[in-house]
């Protein structure tokens, strides 16, 4: 009994990841005339895809100081913006977001809180902008072999399987190309 109380939430996990379900999105919306107020690159864009719960008040931090010092940020709010390297390739529910482009860039993987919500799988290569919590997670060896399946990198990965990485719950995401 205590075993399946400890692989009931890995199973739901991977079957939520690997269900057919169509995933919860907000409907995308074109940038506004608010959007001055936003970076420079999010003005460039002609439209702004939103996912999840609408961006709130956490502060605005550039993803380099979030990665630099994770133990600074972890458990706070915060909001950051980078380049989505990669997405998770059956639903859309975890994102890699890297400082830039470059595959050396320093990056953390994004999972949408509670698997309420989900990004498109061609999310690669667009920009973001996402609010949430950091937080320095071990994941289970069972765990990195389902996200490798779906396209993940483990950086700091153990002999036995497991890896360390910095993760960040999404509360909502901004998606834009351009």
């Amino acid at each position: 009994m205590e075993r399946l109380k400890i692989l009931a939430p890995v199973i739901l996990l991977a079957l939520a990841c690997r269900s057919g379900s169509e995933p919860t999105r907000a409907k995308p919306e074109a940038a506004s005339a608010a959007a001055t107020a936003e970076p420079a690159a999010t003005a460039a864009a002609t439209n702004v895809s939103k996912y999840g719960a609408p961006l709130g008040a956490a502060p605005t931090e550039a993803l380099a100081s979030v990665l630099t010092a994770p133990d600074k940020f972890a458990g706070h709010p915060v909001r950051v913006e980078g380049h989505v390297r990669r997405a998770c390739t059956a639903m859309g529910c975890w994102m890699e977001l890297a400082e830039s482009a470059d595959a050396a860039a320093p990056a953390c993987r994004v999972i949408m809180k509670d698997h309420s919500f989900f990004v498109p799988t061609d999310s690669a290569g667009a920009s973001a902008r996402v609010e949430g919590t950091l937080s320095v997670r071990r994941i289970e060896p069972g765990q990195v072999t389902h996200m490798e399946g779906e396209g993940a990198k483990f950086e700091r990965k153990a002999p036995d399987g497991s890896a360390e990485e910095l993760r960040f719950v999404a509360n909502g995401v901004e998606l834009w190309r351009g």
